[in-house]
């Protein structure tokens, strides 16, 4: 049975997880040439996330997002890895990075850098350990 306050709790996630998941976006694409990344961008998706599990329990919330997050880290670790030993490819030292510029079909003229890439590596593996430890502590209830 719902109560009043889970209603209020459940509509107010909803938006506050949206917000929450822009903001996270925005973060991660502007960290290779400003302040955030792949980091704080894996923390704010993390936070989201344990909002919502705290909003809908854990059972609906394993239904609505099926992740295994251990998984999760090994494929942000991987591709951290890979991108940041890349470079050797190129003759290039380690973490170099490199970046091109592209038309895009509607955003026009962007940069896209290796560093994204390196990025998206931190961003999966935060948000995999992030998720682990806190579904860990609340599993020891």
């Amino acid at each position: 049975m719902i109560r009043a306050n889970d209603l209020i709790l459940r509509t107010t996630t909803i938006l506050i997880a949206f917000i929450l998941f822009g903001f996270s976006i925005y973060l991660f694409l502007a960290g290779h040439s400003a302040p955030g990344g792949g980091f704080i961008g894996g923390l704010m998706t993390a936070a989201a996330i344990v909002l919502m599990y705290m909003a809908y329990g854990y059972e609906a919330m394993k239904k609505i997002i099926p992740v295994n997050y251990q998984n999760l880290i090994t494929i942000g670790l991987a591709i951290a890895v890979l991108t940041s030993i890349g470079s050797f490819v190129f003759g290039e030292p380690f973490l170099s990075q490199t970046f091109e510029y592209f038309h895009l079909p509607v955003l026009g003229e962007k940069e896209l850098a290796t560093a994204l890439l390196f990025d998206l590596g931190v961003y999966l593996t935060v948000i995999g350990v992030t998720m682990t430890i806190i579904l860990s502590i609340a599993s020891d209830r």
